[in-house]
């Protein structure tokens, strides 16, 4: 607990040393709002007096900087602050800082009030409502200080910060639309201007590439979801487009309109879709209602990867929106009840916007064309044909089994007629006649619920082709990709392309080869790319996975390819650390060669030998011995055997791959280790220990055995060098302050540590006095870091399972809990 409390106000003190003004102002605008009791909820007293409005004195523009009007809007502040504040300061200094926060603040107000005044003079309805309203609250100059923060960022974050921030406040206004929203988007144009006016970069700004076009289209669509569900959402929404929710995600009816329109005469039908549109259950009815916006929210997943029916289906959708707000449009035009500027705001925003999105994706049509697999759509349509059959059988069937729980009670016929709404949103029911409601809990689970299976499921679908990859390497590449290795060599993993899982990506000349596997739309490559231009197969690679959507990651790279791709703007951090033994002068003699001495000795009094072998040309009885070997080590662990740069019992079969096992006279398996080549120019000039394995009661020092006998046999054999390969998550201490992220991955490895021994393994290999070469993890975007770890661990680890998952869990727990502790008892 200590050594916790300690990182926390360290880290703490490193922020206000980094943003004091950020700091220093959150402070006091958590203070004045605990003092004053505006923390939970301001009163309305203390809001007219510090708020800024119409009818407020013009001092008050400052003092509505120094509250918020509930938790929920410190809280979203904080954030807000903490952020913009911070990388604010970094860029600008405390005292830009605070001048473009204090006029984007100052400005901004007057500038939103002026818009209302305006809004007054013309007879606007939304604008002549929040006359004598009052706002309060320092995210005006917040918003204002991103987007002028944006004019010092790279091109890529620039466009998606400005897309996102506008959108955002935009939306707010539009649809929740009270006096506060509208100052928040007069605060960002405010900040706009300053950025424009003082701090735009003289650089010439690159073109959007493929992936950040889809990034853009991707997040106004998701922007274009979003709007209904702010408005449905708002308990009080004000803003022009605040109907727009009951065209797209209506809620339930209160119980007293019901009452009233089920009273009046002539309207049993009206009656009847209200009184079913009351009767839907919190979960169901909001699923449905949100429904329109989940499937936006899909789409723009599906867009953000290129995917070509994402495209289709937007743009069909957005079509059909267009006419279904059009048709809403000429009904309410018949009853002309406001002025032509409003009527034009409320109702025609909402027509173009569908329409401008629709020009949108016809523009950037040729950016989305990753196309899904012919079987992959078959698959797709089938199960969907079959969720929906299924699902419609039960409905029928077992609400006519249960016919007594609805009113009025329904013949087959009856349910089978009404088995179209049961897919609807509760809004859209007013689209077809409605015949019973129900009222029992069978009859209302299959009343409410049908509907909300079959979408979640379509969803899920539609997500998972977003996100799934389709392997389309043959063997004619893998052969491909095996010769390239042959003639060009590579690092000591070289040899780990040619194993089965990995797909190759060639350059156009056929001269460079990078073999990679996706997992979770992450490429993880394996090693170092393969053949004499590594700059420009990883600059071709990442086009490629530009255009599939995937992100690339360089996994396991020595550090001459760290330096090349480090001149691409991209990140490093290192992950392992590989171990190589000159066998060129290479003896053991000396005192450092003690143990190793010790294990050949006593090897050779008990009768044991080291002998060669192919896998799969050993005798059953030797093979047999080495699965049991393999098992027995798995089953100890708990856990499944890793993967990826680890190699299994598959792996030994490989091409090439040599065994070389420690047995006694009574032809016992005691341990198993497996060497990889490594080519250059044709020719083996080295190997790489990969599978290691020795029997739990047979010779405690097989591996010291074995190792030390491959290398002088080898050595003999005229082999270079021997790598015992990387150790995953150890490294070497070589004096340098290590970045935030290479402390995650230390402490990682020291979590792991009783689970998998990595650092164990790590000091086991020093006893052969090895050279040490860092191995890199390169990634072109630090946002990715978090699914890429996922993808990493899902790499080495794929075939864990639910209750092996938690126990590695449990035990990572277990092994931070007395690791705190035991640091807090030495401190």
């Amino acid at each position: 607990m200590a050594r916790a409390a300690n990182g926390a106000g360290q880290m703490i003190a490193r922020l206000f040393r980094t943003a004091p003004l950020t700091c220093t102002f959150l402070i006091v605008f958590w203070t004045v709002g605990a003092l004053t009791g505006a923390v939970g909820e301001m009163s309305d007293g203390l809001l007219d007096r510090t708020g800024f409005g119409t009818g407020s004195p013009w001092w008050t523009v400052l003092t509505s900087a120094l509250w918020s009007v509930d938790l929920l809007g410190y809280l979203g502040t904080t954030a807000l602050l903490l952020v913009a504040g911070t990388l604010a300061e970094r860029e600008f200094g405390v005292l830009r800082t605070a001048a473009i926060f204090l006029v984007s603040h100052v400005a901004g107000s007057f500038l939103g009030l002026g818009f209302v005044l305006i809004g007054q003079n013309l007879h606007w309805g939304w604008l002549e409502s929040l006359v004598g309203e009052v706002a309060v609250g320092p995210s005006i100059g917040g918003v204002g200080l991103v987007l002028a923060l944006t004019f010092r960022m790279p091109p890529l974050w620039r466009r998606r910060v400005r897309l996102l921030t506008i959108l955002s406040v935009l939306v707010l206004t539009l649809y929740s639309g009270w006096l506060e929203d509208v100052l928040r988007l007069s605060g960002g144009v405010a900040g706009m201007l300053i950025g424009a006016l003082f701090l735009r970069n003289a650089a010439v700004r690159p073109a959007r590439s493929l992936q950040e076009t889809r990034v853009l289209v991707a997040l106004l669509i998701a922007a274009s979801a979003l709007g209904p569900v702010v408005s449905m959402m708002s308990p009080y929404p004000n803003g022009p487009l605040w109907w727009f929710a009951d065209a797209v995600a209506v809620t339930q009816p209160l119980q007293e309109d019901v009452d009233a329109m089920c009273s009046a005469d002539g309207v049993v039908e009206l009656c009847r879709t209200m009184v079913v549109q009351l009767s839907y259950g919190r979960f169901p009815a909001l699923v449905m209602s949100l429904l329109p916006a989940l499937l936006l929210l899909v789409l723009a997943e599906g867009l953000r990867r290129g995917r070509r029916f994402a495209w289709r289906t937007a743009l069909v959708f957005n079509l059909a929106f267009a006419a279904f707000i059009g048709s809403y449009v000429v009904y309410v035009a018949q009853f002309p009840d406001a002025t032509l500027l409003e009527l034009s705001v409320s109702f025609g925003v909402p027509m173009l916007a569908p329409l401008a999105i629709i020009v949108v994706l016809l523009l950037t049509r040729r950016h989305f064309d990753v196309r899904l697999p012919r079987h992959a759509v078959v698959k797709f349509w089938r199960f969907t044909a079959v969720s929906v059959t299924l699902l419609s059988a039960l409905y029928v069937f077992g609400g006519y089994l249960v016919r007594d729980e609805f009113t009025p009670e329904p013949g087959f016929g009856a349910l089978l007629a009404d088995l179209p709404t049961r897919f609807l949103p509760p809004g859209y029911l007013g689209l077809v006649p409605l015949r019973f409601s129900a009222e029992g809990f069978v009859g209302t689970l299959l009343f409410e619920y049908t509907g909300v299976v079959f979408w979640l499921i379509v969803l899920a679908g539609l997500l998972m082709a977003s996100w799934r990859t389709w392997p389309s390497s043959c063997e004619e590449s893998a052969a491909r990709a095996r010769e390239l290795m042959r003639r060009h060599g590579g690092s000591s993993l070289s040899y780990m392309t040619t194993w089965r899982g990995n797909q190759y990506w060639f350059t156009p000349d056929g001269e460079n080869a990078i073999a990679y596997r996706v997992v979770a739309t992450i490429a993880l490559t394996v090693g170092d790319p393969i053949g004499p231009a590594r700059v420009d197969a990883v600059r071709g690679f990442a086009e490629f996975c530009a255009h599939n959507g995937w992100t690339p990651c360089l996994y396991s790279v020595g550090a001459e390819t760290r330096a090349a791709v480090e001149g691409l703007g991209w990140s490093a951090v290192q992950v392992a650390e590989d171990t190589m033994i000159e066998l060129d002068k290479l003896s053991f003699t000396g005192k450092k060669w003690q143990d190793v001495r010790t294990a050949l000795n006593k090897a050779a009094k008990a009768g044991i030998t080291a002998e060669w072998c192919t896998y799969a040309d050993a005798p059953y009885a030797i093979t047999d011995q080495i699965r049991s070997i393999s098992a027995e080590w798995v089953a100890d662990k708990g856990l499944p055997e890793m993967g990826f740069t680890l190699g299994g019992l598959e792996e030994l079969a490989g091409d090439g791959v040599r065994c070389l096992l420690a047995i006694d006279a009574d032809r016992t398996v005691h341990g198993i280790t497996s060497w990889l080549p490594v080519y250059s120019d044709g020719e083996v000039v080295g190997w790489t220990l990969d599978f290691m394995r020795r029997r739990s009661h047979g010779f405690r020092g097989s591996m010291e055995f074995l190792i030390a006998s491959a290398a002088q046999e080898l050595q003999a054999e005229g082999a270079r060098f021997l790598s015992l390969s990387g150790a995953p998550l150890a490294r070497l201490d070589r004096g340098e302050r290590p970045r935030a992220l290479q402390r995650v991955l230390d402490f990682t490895g020291q979590v792991l540590e009783p689970v998998y021994g990595f650092r164990s393994l790590f000091a086991f290999k020093a006893k052969f006095q090895p050279t040490y070469q860092p191995m890199f993890m390169a990634y072109p975007d630090s946002a990715a870091l978090p699914r890429i770890a996922n993808a990493v661990s899902r790499a080495y680890l794929p075939h864990l399972n639910a209750r092996q998952g938690l126990r590695l869990a449990s035990k990572m727990i277990i092994r931070t809990r007395d690791r705190v502790t035991t640091h807090g008892r030495t401190r």
